[in-house]
């Protein structure tokens, strides 16, 4: 059972309060990510990231999630309907098919794009500091990319009338289950075409926003508020959904990480 005695003060805080979608994944979710993609890299590239780890900003002792705001997300959904087998791969091509719809459906997939031309650069230039600074803003956006509620436009969950989903599912669930939030991410490998790939992970976290927003239905119904009881039934309908997510998103870093070292030329690092 989940005792909110044992939680977070901001997770207390949320049993009466939500707020307007902020981040796409909160700290608990980035840090779990970060930690476990290390563990999928080769051993060619892993003994750089776990000896410069707390390096990384979001795996400081200091360590600050910042707000993301907007960009960091992709509606897709508000352009076709899934599997969204005609979305534009570029940035262009989708302010050139969709005008001023494009810009405020986010830019998640041309940041992920951005951020991994950086990090190969880094990896060129042996630049430890840009490389570990780059590695984990590319490690937040590809993250973002496995949120569900990131790629629609009910978002928050309000053309369901589940409005706050955005952070019970995203933020407050993950800190819920901070101790058994336990990932299983595959070993990172090489990918032949990563603008492709974005589009491929796509799909891959769409696909469970039905079944999400159903879970999350059931969870609640019954209850009056967002107390204890409702986090532990959104753990037990919800808490796979998560898992998997956030698995997924480990071991897809770890990919972007090694491709890019390896488009790079694979440099020795220390």
């Amino acid at each position: 059972m989940i005792h909110l005695s044992k939680l977070p003060p901001l997770v207390i805080l949320s049993v009466t309060i939500t707020a307007a979608p902020v981040q796409a994944w909160g700290p608990v979710a980035h840090q779990a990510v970060n930690a476990h993609a290390i563990d999928t890299l080769p051993k060619g590239l892993k003994p750089f990231y776990k000896n410069h780890r707390l390096a990384m900003p979001s795996l400081s002792p200091e360590a600050v999630i910042p707000d993301e705001g907007t960009d960091r997300r992709f509606a897709a959904d508000r352009f076709l309907p899934f599997p969204f087998s005609d979305l534009p791969h570029t940035e262009t091509e989708m302010k050139t098919k969709y005008g001023e719809a494009a810009d405020k459906a986010g830019r998640l997939p041309w940041l992920i794009e951005q951020s991994y031309q950086r990090l190969v650069q880094a990896f060129k230039a042996s630049d430890k500091n840009r490389i570990l600074a780059e590695s984990d803003q590319l490690a937040g956006l590809v993250a973002d990319l496995h949120n569900p509620l990131a790629l629609t436009d009910n978002a928050d969950g309000q053309k369901t009338e589940q409005h706050g989903l955005w952070a019970r599912f995203s933020t407050r669930l993950p800190e819920a289950m901070q101790n058994r939030l336990k990932l299983d991410p595959d070993a990172a490998h090489y990918l032949d075409n990563p603008r492709d790939y974005v589009f491929a992970m796509i799909n891959d976290t769409y696909v469970w926003l039905d079944n999400l927003l159903y879970q999350e239905d059931l969870a609640h119904r019954g209850q009056g508020g967002y107390t204890e009881l409702y986090y532990e039934m959104f753990e037990q309908r919800a808490g796979r959904i998560l898992r998997d997510r956030l698995s997924q998103a480990a071991g897809d870093v770890g990919s972007c990480w090694y491709t890019a070292w390896t488009a790079a030329g694979r440099p020795e690092l220390k």
